[in-house]
């Protein structure tokens, strides 16, 4: 299984302050090319905030966005 670690330094997209992580990507998904884009959940170190990075295997960072969790499922009423 082919395995990669890359460095990606990106702007923070809700305090635009600067942020550094470093991945370790393995999987099947390396082996399609160029085209293959992964996402990772991550906290700002500056802020705190959630963010969802995407990110290509050779280190190109795709886009920041807020990472907004999974919707909630809606409980049953008792009335």
């Amino acid at each position: 299984m082919m395995e990669v670690e890359v460095t990606l330094d990106f702007a923070c997209c809700l305090c635009e302050g600067s942020v550094s992580a470093t991945l370790k990507c393995s999987g099947k998904g390396l082996t399609s090319g160029v085209r293959s884009v992964a996402a990772v959940n991550l906290h700002c170190p500056n802020c705190g905030g959630n963010l969802m990075l995407y990110f290509e295997p050779g280190g190109t960072v795709r886009g920041v966005s807020p990472y907004l969790g999974p919707c909630p499922i809606p409980q049953p009423s008792l009335n």
